[in-house]
């Protein structure tokens, strides 16, 4: 049963709380990693939110997901970037929504080809359950239930505003 008879919250808000549960860390200097493409904008808007001097990393686990032959190749990859070294570094993964936990296996996977940083960590805008790993985020705003065959999907416009959308599949 989706607990989403409500409104979907505003994914602006959420990455402003987001950034509040970050803000301590910033002693750690930490380094944000997005997950393509909704990790991505949110270590974006993050890294402007807590006035972080060093870009950020982008990572596409197009790859590295354990059902690559099942599924083949994403349409849409996008490169991985990261302009940093990974070695001992606090690394904060982000992505949008926590799911069964293999697109974050998939992530730390290639994170680890870059080097081995002193930690990894994981931000979420949403977690909704399901894990198939044993994988949990570290910061999170929102805990949903979904119906079955229910998906939640970031969007960002073209002002950049970052709304949730659900679908239906």
């Amino acid at each position: 049963m989706s607990s989403l008879s409500n409104p979907l919250p505003e994914a602006e808000a959420q990455c402003r709380q987001l950034a509040e549960l970050l803000r301590p860390q910033r002693h750690r200097q930490p380094t944000l990693v997005g997950i393509h493409s909704g990790g991505a904008w949110i270590a974006e808007r993050l890294r402007q939110l807590l006035e972080l001097p060093e870009e950020i990393g982008l990572i596409d686990v197009s790859f590295y997901r354990d059902d690559f032959a099942e599924k083949g190749l994403h349409p849409q990859v996008k490169p991985t970037v990261i302009p940093f070294a990974v070695e001992g570094r606090h690394i904060i993964l982000v992505d949008d929504v926590l799911y069964t936990g293999r697109t974050t296996r998939a992530a730390i996977n290639e994170l680890f080809d870059y080097g081995r940083p002193a930690a990894v960590e994981l931000a979420v805008l949403a977690d909704r359950g399901g894990r198939e790993l044993p994988v949990a985020a570290n910061y999170c705003v929102w805990n949903v239930a979904l119906a079955e065959g229910e998906n939640l999907a970031l969007d960002r416009d073209e002002a950049g505003r970052l709304t949730w959308r659900l679908e239906h599949v």
